[in-house]
Parts: C-alpha cells; sequence; structure tokens
C-alpha cells in the first residue's frame, strides 16, 4: 500500500460516515501532542472496527516507511490504537521502540490505548 492508496483507503471509508465523539481539554501551555492525539479522533471512520487485518498489516508498513509524510502516520496511529486485534498491537509494539523523533508522545499514547482495547 502507497501513502496515496491509505488516504484513498480512508477517504472511502469515510462516505460510511465518521465516528461520533465529544471531547474537550484545557490547553495548559504544556505539550500539544496529546491535545492533537484526542483531536485526531474525530478523522476515524465509522467503520473503523472492521477494517480487514490485511489492511492493518498494511498500514503497519506504511508507519515504518520513514518517506511517510507525520500527518500520515498520525492518522495511522490512531486508527491503529482503536483496533482490537493481535497485529495492531504487534505494530504499535515495535513502532514505539523507534518512533519518529516528532510522534514520541503519539505513538506511547497510541500504544497505551490499544493496550487498553485489546484487554
Amino acid at each position: 500500500m502507497t501513502e496515496r492508496e491509505f488516504w484513498l483507503f480512508m477517504e472511502k471509508s469515510y462516505e460510511k460516515g465518521r465516528i461520533k465523539q465529544v471531547s474537550g481539554y484545557v490547553d495548559s501551555g504544556g505539550l500539544k501532542e496529546p491535545n492533537q492525539y484526542i483531536g485526531g479522533h474525530s478523522l476515524l471512520p465509522a467503520d473503523y472496527e472492521s477494517i480487514p487485518k490485511t489492511i492493518i498489516i498494511e498500514f503497519g508498513g506504511l508507519l515504518m516507511d520513514e518517506s511517510v509524510t507525520i500527518k500520515t502516520k498520525e492518522m495511522i496511529l490512531i486508527t491503529l490504537a482503536h483496533h482490537v486485534s493481535k497485529e495492531a498491537l504487534n505494530i504499535l509494539k515495535a513502532y514505539n521502540k523507534n518512533p519518529d523523533m516528532e510522534l514520541v508522545i503519539f505513538a506511547e499514547l497510541a500504544l497505551q490505548e490499544c493496550e487498553w482495547w485489546n484487554e
């Protein structure tokens, strides 16, 4: 899967809608990543739970690809965080061993959330 194919897949998924979400936070002037992570949930497609494991594995390949943009990786991290599968959890564990510098906190949050969903 290419980065372009990823976004085409997401656009197709958005035809079924996005998840319903209400969230809020207080900007304390601290780290911006947790707020970005929470806000990124609004981009999850409504059918994120039914993404096939084969596609999740392809998302993992993109996540490990140094040429993929940070914005795309953020969306992949949020999607993987919500996928109840060993595949998603293992991808996030592997990525957290050597995440992109800009995504260290984002990746940690995604892994924690995925661990919670996969309990």
